[in-house]
């Protein structure tokens, strides 16, 4: 009868920990963050700079597959594709930033430069 009562306590908690384990919560704020994200780099004018126009299309497709897969209920997966849909976004930022501090650089060398010659 003890081991009746043990077996029922354990697969009892076994079924609890289970259905803990199963229930992942919608990732909503990842799902913001990348939005967040990917409206940033768009702002920043990633679309005009080849390498960053194709992190924020990939970063899209992720977002909508991420969106797909939160409608089937699989939370865990569209979880991990929204990560890659921010890390995507984020180079296309950061791509953005290197590609307008560059410009910026060699703008300020011709002014050197034409500053040197002039005098």
């Amino acid at each position: 009868m003890k081991n009746v009562a043990s077996m029922i306590a354990f697969t009892g908690l076994a079924g609890l920990v289970a259905a803990c384990g199963s229930s992942f919560q919608p990732p909503t704020d990842r799902l913001a963050s990348s939005e967040a994200a990917i409206r940033s780099a768009r702002e920043l004018g990633a679309e005009n700079d080849p390498q960053a126009a194709l992190h924020v299309r990939l970063a899209d497709e992720q977002l909508a597959t991420a969106r797909n897969l939160m409608k089937d209920g699989e939370n865990r997966r569209a979880d991990i594709v929204l990560q890659r849909s921010k890390s995507d976004a984020e180079l296309a930022v950061m791509l953005t930033r290197e590609k307008a501090a560059k410009t910026e650089a060699q703008r300020a060398h011709q002014i050197l430069d034409s500053q040197k010659s002039g005098k």
